[in-house]
């Protein structure tokens, strides 16, 4: 058996740890249960979290939406969470949040990094020069010297991609890394993703579906107009479902009988909204929202919650829709199966037919085959 990198030793004397990573919704979605047991095993350990803005940017027209990155308002909603530095979107911030870390003398920094791991085992020790510190290494050529001499700031390492076994599920290879890490066993039932929505955000989306009147009272029909959620956005053009699809989907699913009263909430990133809306003026639908979470994360959980069904590309709206229970058709590409939904119960995947095919490549047509089987 193999042991853990950072000893029991450590562990029981140290009162603070840094993780440094650069996350993404998706990713946090099942991290988060990892942050979660390692609180549980070691509650004397008080966990900060650096979130490393892998977009770091001089262009100021750039920042407002990356200072208000979603992911730091569940972060901060985290009871298993003392603190968080979530100011590196620019240069010069991210000096001063290394300046303010170094303050700290942490005496255990985890990178888990897996986008340039060098670099971020050089930050690591950047930020602790004394302290443990444990990182990302992936396997380093002969000329690469420059990594293998990044790899010597660290005390430990481990090669993210050889810890866990081929084909496995993401959760489970976050599970590995920790059990690697730190000596932790998780079970498969133990990897499902949660939010706990804060009780406002729960009376905003009740309140948003009142004004758009899509609220439900299901105790006056039999058979209540169905209201479901399509998110065509990501992060990367091959991972979008054209606007197009989803006003041709619209259409389809009204066609048939059990679909015909349907309300459809249409996800919209915030940078995206402005156009979008011209998109959809330009086409006449009569009980189609546009929806965005401009003012907090939780706006995007509590929406999902209220849903019948969530329709959505491989984004973290999937993930999400799993957390809060709702089912789910998921878009996606065959690159990546391991970011599938995790509740194959309340999930149906609809892959590209091709490898090199994008997102946009799924039709209609694929979507209905599968909406009718319900």
């Amino acid at each position: 058996m193999t042991a853990q990198l950072v000893p029991v030793e450590i562990l029981k004397k140290t009162d603070k740890i840094l993780f440094i990573a650069h996350l993404a919704l998706g990713d946090f979605t099942y991290l988060q249960n990892c942050f979660q047991a390692f609180a549980q095993a070691f509650p004397h350990i008080k966990i900060h979290v650096w979130v490393d803005e892998v977009r770091r940017t001089n262009k100021t027209e750039a920042w407002p939406y990356l200072k208000k990155y979603a992911l730091y308002d569940w972060l901060a909603e985290c009871p298993f969470v003392a603190r968080i530095y979530q100011q590196t979107y620019s240069p010069a911030l991210f000096e001063q949040s290394i300046a303010e870390a170094q303050q700290q003398d942490y005496p255990l920094v985890v990178s888990l990094a897996t986008l340039r791991p060098p670099m971020y085992a050089k930050l690591a020790r950047q930020i602790s020069p004394r302290g443990f510190v444990v990182g990302m290494k992936k396997p380093a050529g002969i000329f690469a010297l420059h990594k293998r001499l990044a790899y010597r700031q660290l005390d430990a390492g481990f090669d993210p991609d050889g810890v866990a076994e081929r084909g496995v599920h993401i959760s489970a290879v976050y599970a590995a890394w920790f059990n690697r890490l730190f000596g932790m066993q998780s079970t498969p039932s133990s990897r499902q993703p949660f939010v706990r929505i804060p009780e406002q955000w729960s009376r905003y989306a009740q309140e948003q579906l009142k004004s758009w009147d899509f609220e439900r009272d299901r105790r006056q029909s039999a058979n209540p107009a169905k209201l479901v959620f399509i998110n065509p956005y990501a992060k990367t053009p091959k991972r979008c479902w054209p606007l197009e699809r989803v006003v041709e989907l619209v259409a389809a699913m009204r066609a048939q009988v059990g679909w015909k009263d349907t309300r459809f909430v249409v996800n919209v990133v915030p940078e995206e909204m402005a156009r979008a809306k011209a998109f959809f003026d330009g086409h006449t639908l009569d009980r189609v929202q546009l929806f965005s979470a401009q003012d907090n994360f939780f706006q995007l959980p509590a929406m999902l919650r209220e849903c019948d069904l969530i329709i959505s590309v491989e984004t973290a709206v999937m993930h999400l829709a799993n957390a809060v229970q709702v089912p789910v058709i998921a878009l996606m590409r065959q690159k990546n199966p391991e970011w599938a939904p995790i509740d194959k119960e309340n999930s149906i995947v609809i892959t590209a037919t091709n490898r090199r095919d994008w997102v946009k490549a799924i039709t209609v047509a694929q979507v209905m085959t599968v909406l009718n089987r319900k």
